[in-house]
C-alpha cells in the first residue's frame, strides 16, 4: 500500500507544460519550484496524486537494452536523490525527455507535475520519493454565484482532481536494480505506451506480484486453449478446473508447481501436458516461472476476471456455474439435432 500522510511531506513541486512536439505544440518551462501558500490546495493536489495508487500493488524497475545509466529517467531521478537542490534543474530534464518522446499524433499535451516527497510509505516501508504526474483532459465544471441578489450559471474548463491520466512514483529503493516504481495509466490505447515504454522504460519487477499475475495467465490459457486439443474436454470440465485453479490461489499462500498439478489436475497426462506446456509458455513470452513463490492476494483479486464460471450456450443462455459439477449434466438430442444440459437442483429462488 502505497500513502502519504501529511501535506509537509511534499517537499517540492514544480509545473511544466509539456505539448505534443509531432504536432509542433510548444514545452513551456518553469523557472523554479511553485510555492504552495493555501495548505487546501496542497491537500487538494495530494489526493490528486496519490489517492490512484493508494492500492497499487504491481511495481516496475527502469531498464535499458545497454546501461541502466542509459536511462533517462532513472538518471534525472537519482540525481535528485543525490542533491535536493537539483531538483528544478532534473524537472527540467525530465520534461524536455518527454516532449522528445511524445511524438505520436494522438498524445494529448498537458501540465506535467514534478514532485518530490521527503516521506512516503509503500508496503509499510517509509522512504523519499519522486512523483511525475501529467494531466491531460479537461473537464467542463459549472460556476453558480450570487449576482444582483440573483443567481448566476457560469461555465470553465479545469482539471479533475479525482482523475490522474498519468502518474509514477519513483522510491528510492534498490536503486542498483532500477529503483521500485509505481505506475497509473489511464489510457490503454496503444498511443499511451509512450508513457511507459517511451518515457519511463520500466520493466515488472520479478516479485510475488508478477509471478501469481503469469501464472494465473499461465494456468488459464492452458485450462482453454491447450487441454481441448489434446483431450476431449466440454466447457463445464473447463470451468470446473478454473473453480479448482481460482480456489488453490486464494487458498494457498505458496504456489508450489508439482502441487499444484497434482491437486488441481489430477490426471497424469494432463500433469504431463502442463509441465510441457509451462516449458513452452516460459520460452514463447521470455517470461520467468519459478517452482515455487509466495501467492500475491492483490494480483489473484486483480485477476480473478480469467476464473470465469459462465457457461454460454448460442445467444439464449448464460449458467453461472458455482458449486457441485455432478449437478450438470450435458446430452444430445438427435430428433431436434442440438446439444443440451441438464440441470438439476432442489430449490428455485
Amino acid at each position: 500500500m502505497i500513502h502519504v500522510s501529511d501535506i509537509k511531506d511534499l517537499e517540492r513541486l514544480t509545473i511544466h507544460k509539456v505539448g505534443n512536439a509531432s504536432n509542433e505544440d510548444p514545452l513551456v518551462l518553469s523557472q523554479q519550484p511553485l510555492e504552495l501558500k493555501d495548505e487546501t490546495i496542497g491537500n487538494l493536489l495530494l489526493s490528486y496524486f496519490i489517492q490512484p495508487f493508494t492500492n497499487n500493488a504491481e511495481y516496475f524497475r527502469f531498464t535499458h537494452d545497454a546501461d541502466l545509466q542509459l536511462n533517462e529517467v532513472f538518471k534525472y531521478c537519482s540525481l535528485i536523490f543525490e542533491d535536493h537542490e537539483s531538483f528544478q534543474e532534473q524537472s527540467v530534464n525530465i520534461a524536455k525527455h518527454l516532449y522528445k518522446v511524445s511524438t505520436h499524433p494522438k498524445i494529448k499535451g498537458g501540465e506535467l507535475y514534478i514532485v518530490h516527497f521527503s516521506k512516503c510509505q509503500v508496503d509499510g516501508e517509509e522512504v523519499e520519493a519522486i512523483g511525475i504526474f501529467k494531466s491531460e483532459n479537461r473537464d467542463t465544471y459549472l460556476k453558480v454565484y450570487l449576482s444582483d441578489e440573483n443567481y448566476e450559471l457560469n461555465y470553465d474548463d479545469g482539471i479533475n482532481i479525482n482523475k490522474l491520466d498519468k502518474g509514477c512514483l519513483v522510491f528510492n529503493i534498490g536503486q542498483e536494480e532500477g529503483y521500485k516504481v509505481s505506475i497509473v495509466d489511464s489510457n490503454s490505447k496503444n498511443e499511451a505506451v509512450y508513457w511507459k515504454d517511451a518515457f519511463l522504460q520500466v520493466e515488472r519487477k520479478a516479485d510475488s506480484y508478477h509471478q501469481t499475475e503469469t501464472m494465473v495467465t499461465l494456468c488459464q490459457q492452458f485450462i482453454q486453449q491447450k487441454l481441448p486439443e489434446e483431450f476431449e474436454m466440454n466447457r463445464v470440465d473447463q470451468i470446473e478446473l478454473l473453480k479448482k485453479s481460482a480456489t488453490y490461489f486464494k487458498e494457498k499462500e505458496q504456489f508450489q508447481v508439482d502441487e499444484f498439478a497434482e491437486e488441481v489436475l489430477g490426471h497424469p497426462d494432463a500433469v504431463d501436458a502442463f509441465r510441457n506446456y509451462r516449458e513452452h509458455f516460459r520460452d514463447e513470452y521470455r517470461l520467468d516461472v519459478p517452482d515455487e513463490f509466495d501467492i500475491s492476494n492483490p494480483a489473484v483479486k486483480k485477476q480473478q476476471k480469467f476464473f470465469k464460471s459462465i457457461l454460454k450456450l448460442d445467444k439464449n443462455f448464460h449458467v453461472y456455474i458455482h458449486g457441485n459439477r455432478e449437478m450438470i449434466e450435458r446430452g444430445y438430442d438427435e430428433e431436434r439435432n442440438m446439444n443440451y444440459y441438464k440441470l438439476y437442483f432442489q430449490d428455485e429462488k
